[in-house]
């Protein structure tokens, strides 16, 4: 269980991950990577759904850039020893270089040692127990649980089940404390305290999940297309994007109307986007937001965009319209002096607003930009092949959120590996992997008869967030 030969410069790091959104961390984790040019290199253990990650090859740089953007991740550690068992712990820690230790076990130097523990509460005198156990390191530095300089932790793994917590933990891990994750973000920019909300305004959680999947960067420009009240574009502007989107709702677009809030009536005057990003800081890196139908084209088809990161409408409690009418087919007489009717809005489903999504990223991403948006399934009938592609656009990761028994949305997130060229159309008609799939079009309804099975009454949707 030697965790090292000898070499000072290969070290490991352990990363304690949150055990919420489990599907998203990975994606997470390799995106921040990635940032910095580097890859997702792990054990021969590696199991995702652990709370516990080793990783390999990287510097401690790399890993204090993730845990500056992660909200998937607790906490990261200098990983000096691990095992199965406290002897195999003690083994690895021994083998641990000592010149690797000593910079922080110094004389004049201040510590403190934590012990956590996954899926089990142990008492206090059992954790002095722990601590005193690691004796046989050679600390040489004064105790400090107020503010130490350096922080060290035994962690400890009783696996995931609540109803079967063994006596003994399935593994141990003891390292050095090297930064913590930004965990702090969801409660900061919770949807409760933001100043312009909506009925579906994304989760802080995952709005920051979604930027992160995106590589959103400072000095990016991200764009969203079904803008809303904008919680995604205040995720992308923490991290120093531009940000700009547009939505055919002229009301949410101008905050006016009715309030989303039960104890307000209607919306005053300075509830917008602005104001979003203003509350935050932010509000030097708002560029615009527009009435616009995201099925008419209105930008010119060249690359703009960094990042496209949106949450479409699934018609449950924000409707899937566009402007247009079924009469725009029908020709008035020739005679006809009458005015003209104006279009207002018709039917917009889901498989054209996610064909027309993917062929926009296509046009007006950057090449290596990316585009994060969620996909509505019926889980009885999802299969990968349910999931829209496109020539240009290659799928780098697809995780799910569980909304009920027979419902989720999958987080999907394409990078821009080509541009268009006129052979691509040709392409759509002969792939089939590249067909729209039109079954998500009666997702509404599925989704209402599932709870309508599930209740034996009428349903009441659930927010979509």
């Amino acid at each position: 269980m030697a965790l090292h030969s000898g070499r000072a410069c290969c070290r490991q790091y352990l990363l304690h991950l949150a055990h919420d959104n489990v599907d998203f961390r990975l994606p997470e984790i390799k995106a921040l990577l990635s940032l910095r040019n580097q890859s997702f290199d792990t054990s021969e253990t590696f199991i995702e759904k652990s709370p516990f990650w080793q990783l390999n090859g990287l510097s401690e740089d790399d890993i204090r850039s993730v845990m500056s953007r992660t909200v998937c991740g607790k906490s990261a550690f200098e990983l000096w020893g691990h095992g199965r068992t406290t002897d195999e712990l003690r083994r690895s820690l021994l083998a641990y270089p000592a010149e690797s230790m000593a910079p922080y076990l110094q004389q004049n130097s201040t510590y403190k040692i934590n012990v956590y523990t996954f899926n089990k509460t142990l008492e206090f005198k059992d954790r002095i127990n722990k601590i005193d156990a690691l004796d046989f390191l050679p600390f040489e530095g004064k105790v400090n649980l107020k503010d130490p300089e350096h922080i060290f932790c035994l962690l400890e793994d009783y696996g995931s089940d609540p109803n079967d917590i063994p006596e003994d933990p399935f593994h141990l891990y003891f390292g050095r404390w090297i930064a913590d994750g930004q965990r702090e973000l969801i409660r900061s920019h919770s949807v409760k305290k933001r100043h312009f909300i909506g009925n579906t305004s994304m989760d802080a959680g995952l709005s920051f999940i979604m930027a992160n999947h995106a590589r959103v960067k400072a000095d990016d420009l991200v764009y969203d297309p079904f803008v809303g009240t904008g919680s995604l574009l205040v995720a992308c502007s923490h991290f120093g994007a531009y940000v700009c989107g547009t939505d055919i709702d002229y009301n949410t677009i101008h905050g006016i109307g009715k309030a989303s809030r039960k104890d307000q009536k209607w919306r005053g005057p300075d509830e917008n986007i602005r104001a979003n990003l203003r509350q935050y800081g932010n509000e030097s890196l708002y560029v615009d937001v527009m009435v616009s139908d995201a099925s008419k084209a209105v930008w010119r088809k060249n690359p703009l965009f960094d990042g496209i990161i949106t949450d479409p409408p699934y018609g449950i409690r924000e409707s899937t319209r566009r402007t247009g009418s079924n009469k725009d087919i029908i020709k008035p007489p020739e005679d006809f002096s009458g005015d003209n009717h104006v279009p207002v809005s018709m039917a917009y489903h889901l498989s054209d607003i996610f064909a027309d999504l993917l062929n926009f990223a296509a046009h007006h991403l950057v090449l290596g930009g990316r585009l994060v948006y969620w996909l509505p399934i019926y889980r009885p009938e999802y299969c990968e092949e349910m999931v829209p592609l496109h020539p240009c656009l290659t799928l780098i990761s697809n995780c799910e959120q569980t909304l009920s028994s027979h419902t989720s949305r999958r987080l999907i997130t394409m990078e821009k590996t080509k541009e268009p060229e006129d052979s691509d159309t040709l392409v759509h008609l002969a792939d089939p992997r590249f067909t729209s799939y039109h079954g998500h079009n009666s997702f509404r309804e599925k989704y209402f008869s599932g709870l309508t099975k599930k209740n034996g009454s009428k349903a009441t949707p659930r927010n979509e967030d």
